[in-house]
C-alpha cells in the first residue's frame, strides 16, 4: 500500500510526497481510513512509527471538506491535547507540513511563554488548536478560547498525560466540547487507567494496535552496564568517548541531575546541553535546535522535556538513571531507531535499580544483555546477579545492634498487652540490606 491508496485529496497527497513519503507506516495504514470514516479510535503503536501523521492527515482532510461546505468564519473545529510544550510544537510542524496547500490555520498554545502572542493568533481565527492542558484551561477561564464548535478531539501521548497528572484537566476540557464529536486517542502504551479513560470518552471506538507484544522497536540494540552509582559519571564519559560517539540523548530523573550530568560531560571536552522544566521555552528550543543540527553531541534531558524530541537520525539513548515506571523506558529509547533506522539504547544500572530493569524486561517481554568487561565494573553487593534473574534484592530489616540476629523489624521492652513500642533513646532507625 502507498499513500495513493488511502484516498487522500490532492493537496495533502502532494505535501506528503514532497516530504519524501510514499509508503505509509502500519499505524497510518490502519488509522487514516478509520478516522476519515468518522469513527472514534484508540491507537497504540511504538514511539516513532508515525502516530502524528496518522491523525494529522485525516483531520486536515475532514476539516478541508467541511470548510468547502460551510464557508463560515474560522472557528476551532479540531483540538489536539498533548502533555508537553515540545510535543505541541512538533505536532504543529506536522500540521503545517501536511496542510501547506490548504487554507486551514492552526495555532499552538502552551505554557512557559507570554500568552499575548498566542492570544493574538487565536483572535485572528483558527481551525485547529494544539494545546497543553494547563495553558488551555487558563485561556478558557479567561474566555479567550471557545471549544463549543470542536468536532474532533485528539489525545496524544495519553499515557504520559496520566503520568503527569493531567487527566483531571483533560476531563474538564472535554466537558466543554459537544458530545457530537469524533474522539481519537493515541499512545505508545495502553495500560489499565488509560483504557478506563478511553471507555469514558470514546464511543464504540475502532482499536488500532501495532506490535503490542513488543513495545520497543526491534531495530534498537539494547544493553545494560552494571556500575556503582558513584562511577556512573566516569562510565558515561567513557562510553561517549569510545562507543556512543554520535548524537546521544542522555536521560536523568531530575532537573538538577540533568544539569550535573551536562556539566560533567562538558568538563570532559564533549559539548553537551541540558533541557528540563526549569529552563525557559526559548532556551529549551535553542538547545533542541543545536542538537538537531548536530552542533551539540549530547543532550541531557528529563522525561517530561524529552517528549517533543523528534529526531529522525538519533544514534544513541543512554539511561543515566533507570526509570521506575517501565513504560517510561519505552518512551525514552523510542527516541532512537525511528523511521526504520537502527539505534542504540544503553542503561547504566546500579544495584538499587536492578528491580526496575527486571520490571522493564517483563513489560517488553525480552531479556536485555549485560555488557561485561567494561572499565568500571560494579563492586556493590550482589553485582554478580543479572537484572533478568528472578532473585529479588534482600529485604530491608532493622538491626537492633551488632548482635542482633532476629528477622523482626525491631523489638521493644514493652509488654505484650499493648504498651507502645519505642526506639531506644539516642538510637535511630536503621535499615540494612
Amino acid at each position: 500500500m502507498n499513500f495513493d491508496d488511502l484516498k487522500l485529496i490532492a493537496p495533502i497527497l502532494e505535501a506528503v510526497k514532497k516530504g519524501g513519503y510514499t509508503v505509509p507506516t502500519p499505524i497510518q495504514c490502519q488509522a487514516i481510513p478509520a478516522i476519515l470514516s468518522g469513527r472514534d479510535m484508540i491507537g497504540c503503536a511504538q514511539t516513532g512509527t508515525g502516530k502524528t501523521a496518522a491523525f494529522a492527515i485525516p483531520i486536515l482532510q475532514l476539516l478541508h471538506n467541511q470548510q468547502l461546505q460551510e464557508n463560515t468564519r474560522k472557528k476551532i473545529r479540531a483540538l489536539i491535547l498533548t502533555p508537553t510544550r515540545e510535543l505541541a510544537v512538533q505536532i504543529g510542524q506536522k500540521f503545517y507540513a501536511y496542510g501547506k496547500h490548504l487554507t486551514l490555520k492552526h495555532a499552538i498554545v502552551h505554557g512557559g511563554v507570554n500568552q499575548q502572542s498566542q492570544v493574538r493568533i487565536l483572535n485572528q481565527g483558527v481551525d485547529i488548536l494544539i494545546a497543553t492542558p494547563g495553558r488551555l484551561l487558563d485561556l478558557m477561564n479567561q474566555r479567550v478560547i471557545d471549544l463549543s464548535n470542536v468536532r474532533i478531539i485528539t489525545l496524544d501521548e495519553a499515557d504520559r498525560m496520566l503520568d503527569m497528572g493531567f487527566i483531571a484537566d483533560v476531563r474538564k476540557i472535554i466537558t466543554k466540547i459537544s458530545p457530537q464529536r469524533q474522539s481519537l486517542m493515541f499512545s505508545a502504551t495502553m495500560q489499565g487507567e488509560i483504557m478506563k479513560l478511553a471507555q469514558s470518552i470514546l464511543k464504540d471506538p475502532i482499536k488500532v494496535s501495532v506490535s503490542p507484544e513488543s513495545p520497543t522497536a526491534l531495530n534498537i540494540k539494547q544493553e545494560i552496564y552494571l556500575v556503582d552509582r558513584s562511577k556512573k559519571g566516569e562510565l558515561l564519559v567513557h562510553l561517549l568517548q569510545t562507543k556512543a560517539k554520535g548524537s546521544t540523548l542522555v536521560f536523568t530523573r531530575t532537573k538538577s541531575g540533568a544539569n550535573r550530568v551536562a556539566n560533567l560531560v562538558n568538563g570532559a571536552g564533549i559539548h553537551a546541553e541540558a533541557i528540563h522544566g526549569n529552563k525557559s521555552q526559548g532556551a529549551r528550543q535553542r538547545a533542541l535546535d543545536t542538537f538537531k543540527a548536530k552542533k551539540t553531541q549530547v543532550l541531557v534531558a528529563t522525561d517530561v522535556a524529552s517528549r517533543g524530541i523528534d529526531i529522525s537520525a538519533l544514534d544513541n539513548v543512554i539511561n543515566f538513571e533507570i526509570p521506575n515506571v517501565p513504560e517510561t523506558y519505552v518512551h525514552r529509547i523510542g527516541r532512537t531507531g525511528r523511521a526504520g533506522l537502527s539505534g542504540m539504547a544503553i542503561s547504566l544500572c546500579d544495584w538499587e535499580e536492578k528491580r526496575h530493569m527486571r520490571n522493564i524486561m517483563r513489560l517488553i517481554n525480552q531479556d536485555i544483555p549485560v555488557v561485561e568487561g567494561h572499565p568500571f565494573p560494579a563492586k556493590m553487593s550482589g553485582s554478580d546477579a543479572s537484572p533478568s534473574q528472578t532473585a529479588r534484592p534482600p529485604r530491608h530489616t532493622h538491626r537492633k545492634g551488632p548482635s542482633a540476629s532476629s528477622s523482626r523489624p525491631f523489638r521493644s521492652g514493652g509488654s505484650r498487652t499493648g504498651d507502645k513500642k519505642r526506639w531506644p533513646p539516642g538510637r535511630k532507625q536503621r535499615f540494612g540490606r
